[in-house]
């Protein structure tokens, strides 16, 4: 089993930054890909950014340029860097953890963008 939590979500204004951090424990060794997913009210949920054991990083086309995925292993951590913000990234972020046996799920953290 593996347990995430989010945390870093908060109300800015258009243009600003935020920085989102994912905890994991448990058996966070076995984690493959961590990423980062959203779901703005009356949407699906979409992916943000995912990263790789070895670093290798996918960004949504409507956040390249602007965010910015790290992975610490050794702290079993994930950073989603968040610039320039826009009120269409309004939305629940919540961070997904990859195993060979399957994914898991953290409880969302809240990010509002006023204009």
């Amino acid at each position: 089993q593996v347990q995430l939590v989010e945390s870093g979500g908060d109300l800015v204004q258009a243009g600003g930054s935020l920085t989102l951090a994912c905890a994991a424990s448990g058996s966070s060794f076995n984690i493959n890909v961590m990423g980062w997913y959203r779901q703005a009210p009356g949407k699906q949920r979409e992916l943000v950014a995912m990263i790789t054991r070895d670093s290798t990083t996918t960004y949504a086309d409507s956040v390249k340029g602007r965010f910015a995925i790290s992975r610490d292993n050794a702290k079993n951590t994930v950073v989603l860097q968040m610039n320039s913000l826009k009120p269409e990234d309004t939305a629940v972020y919540y961070c997904k953890a990859i195993t060979i046996q399957r994914a898991y799920w953290g409880r969302g953290t809240q990010v509002t963008v006023s204009s």
